[in-house]
């Protein structure tokens, strides 16, 4: 069950402030609180003099003119993009036409994807296109991105070499579950997004939402088991007769905040589209069945 999973949700929070994080890392929290956002969405500056920003965040202008302060003095050379949802990407264009950076990211929100409750930032379009494996660097820092595909399928995480650790935007959050909302969320790829992500030798994970997981490969193994134990349960209800998503949430989910009952319905949709592939159950008419 979600409580096996040791969350962290203790995170203080200063809007408009800059917070020193490592050597390399400082974070703006952008004022966006919300029960997907948590506190709001972290803008990471990664390096001093040479600057790179991941996640400029939603459009916002107090969050842009805290960015700038943060910035004063220094070179903003990238500006990385995690992924197209309206509380990581709009703001790049923004923070570009003040800084003149470029915007690196996997590439524009499809077309025919679904971004769940937070929404889709169609406008996005990258200027620079970054796949698995590539490499950016600044003075001092060296990023490299790793497509982990699930919650949206251009999500990149970025890996700081210097530092040993992975900015893992929404795919791996310490205070809660990733919500996968299909057709563009999609199960099978964000479980093995995080089984590939599990194998590298990073230890230290930092979100885009609430604090660091200080043990990543650890926590994502939780998360893999969590998404598992869901499939198993959801197995064990249709094996009692057919059974519609809203009904599988009900049994499934106890004690939901009423809030999040949407998103996790997404997400048992996620799965049973998932086992369906898999040959284990059959859906008719909003009705799932084992097969």
């Amino acid at each position: 069950m979600a409580d096996e999973i040791d969350f962290n949700r203790d995170l203080a929070v200063e809007y408009g402030s800059v917070q020193a994080m490592s050597p390399l890392v400082r974070r703006v929290t952008a004022e966006n609180p919300s029960a997907f956002t948590f506190k709001g969405t972290g803008t990471y500056l990664v390096g001093r003099d040479e600057v790179a920003v991941i996640d400029p965040g939603p459009q916002l202008p107090g969050h842009l003119a805290a960015l700038l302060r943060a910035l004063d003095g220094a070179t903003v050379s990238h500006i990385l993009v995690t992924h197209t949802h309206v509380d990581h990407s709009p703001l790049a264009a923004a923070l570009k036409a003040a800084t003149g950076a470029p915007v690196f990211g996997f590439g524009p929100h499809p077309a025919h994807g679904s971004a769940g409750e937070l929404g889709g930032d169609r406008d996005f379009v990258p200027d620079v296109r970054l796949d698995d494996g590539d490499v950016v660097t600044g003075r001092g820092w060296t990023l490299e991105a790793i497509h982990t595909p699930g919650h949206a399928s251009n999500h990149l995480c970025f890996a700081l070499r210097e530092e040993a650790c992975v900015f893992t935007g929404d795919h791996v959050m310490g205070w809660s579950t990733t919500v996968v909302s299909p057709p563009d969320g999609d199960m099978a790829a964000y479980m093995a997004s995080l089984d590939k992500l599990r194998q590298r030798p990073e230890q230290l994970y930092i979100p885009s939402h609430g604090p660091e997981v200080t043990d990543g490969p650890g926590f994502t193994r939780a998360l893999l088991g969590h998404r598992r134990q869901r499939e198993a349960a959801i197995l064990r209800r249709l094996g009692s007769g057919p059974g519609s998503v809203p009904d599988l949430v009900a049994q499934i989910y106890r004690d939901l905040d009423p809030r999040l009952f949407v998103a996790a319905g997404r997400s048992v949709m996620a799965h049973l589209i998932k086992l369906e592939a898999e040959g284990k159950v059959v859906g008719e008419e909003a009705l799932y069945r084992l097969r």
